[in-house]
């Protein structure tokens, strides 16, 4: 190989690298902005396909297109009304500005420490401008309970602004704040809130001593529950037996008179029989002793006059 022609393949080795490092891939999840000798140049590029730059002298700073997550650290924050809470948030939020978001910030992680401080702060402000109960509570709707559990919750104080609107506060205080910087905050929440440990241990300390006093209520009324069951047992109790002892003296009573009548009954048919044979004892002892010459002398309380008499 001459000279000539390892020069011509240099020169289209050149060339390819030249095309291929002045051609760059933008997908969908993704917009750029060429800089040259660290300035940008031109406009952001934001659709996808095939993109041009000077090769060599221009770079590709790439960002992300989608919803990006902020996560901010738990904090401890005293509310308006002197509540000491730890207040946990999160956040949505989205490079729209790829040119500004750059020059003011450069990259994705300078933008999470940029929000940290911005969020942070307007939290901050926004739980020490409210008290605990519009951090807490979204509405004034009636709390549903029970009349024994919880009684003070039927005189809960109304909120004025309530969590909802807190989030609205901050995440519009917070865009103010973020204008300048190329990125939109989309959502903020607050993740999770509560009580120092503190403030917490008295909280718990109440609660089971709430939940102890209402537990001696239940008991109480259970017990006074018991003995008037107890007592209503007792008395239908007794009122089942005194009317069981009424119905069997009732129906031995029954028994007894229909026990005389048959002892009667049997009593008379007896006393007939035996009157009957004295009668015919009698009869005969007349026919064996008496002829048609004998005399008798008969007392008036004689059984044989009273036989001679009725039968005259």
């Amino acid at each position: 190989m001459n000279t000539r022609n390892i020069l011509s393949l240099l020169a289209a080795v050149l060339l390819l690298t030249l095309a291929f490092t002045s051609i760059f891939v933008l997908d969908e999840t993704q917009q750029a902005i060429v800089t040259q000798f660290g300035k940008p140049v031109g406009q952001p590029r934001t659709e996808p396909g095939l993109h041009y730059k000077i090769p060599i002298i221009q770079k590709v700073q790439f960002f992300d297109k989608r919803y990006l997550a902020w996560d901010g650290d738990a904090n401890q924050v005293p509310t308006k009304d002197k509540k000491f809470i730890f207040v946990d948030t999160y956040a949505r939020w989205q490079i729209t500005n790829p040119l500004q978001f750059f020059i003011r910030l450069r990259d994705e992680r300078s933008g999470q420490s940029r929000l940290d401080d911005i969020l942070d702060g307007e939290t901050r402000n926004a739980i020490a401008s409210h008290d605990l109960l519009d951090i807490v509570r979204s509405t004034n709707r009636e709390p549903v309970v029970s009349d024994e559990i919880m009684e003070d919750l039927e005189n809960l104080d109304n909120i004025s602004v309530g969590r909802d609107k807190i989030e609205a506060l901050i995440l519009k205080r917070a865009n103010e704040r973020t204008a300048d910087l190329g990125v939109r905050i989309l959502d903020f929440r607050f993740k999770r809130m509560n009580y120092v440990d503190e403030v917490r241990d008295r909280v718990y300390d109440r609660m089971k001593s709430e939940r102890n006093r209402i537990a001696d209520q239940f008991r109480s009324e259970g017990q006074g529950e018991a003995r008037k069951i107890q007592g209503n047992k007792e008395r239908d109790l007794a009122q089942i037996q005194s009317e069981a002892t009424r119905e069997s003296e009732k129906i031995r009573g029954k028994a007894d008179a229909q026990a005389t009548s048959i002892y009667a009954s049997a009593y008379n048919r007896n006393a007939q029989a035996r009157e009957l044979y004295s009668f015919l004892r009698s009869m005969e002892a007349l026919e064996n002793s008496f002829d048609s010459k004998t005399t008798v002398v008969l007392s008036t309380d004689s059984e044989l006059h009273q036989y001679l008499k009725r039968a005259k």
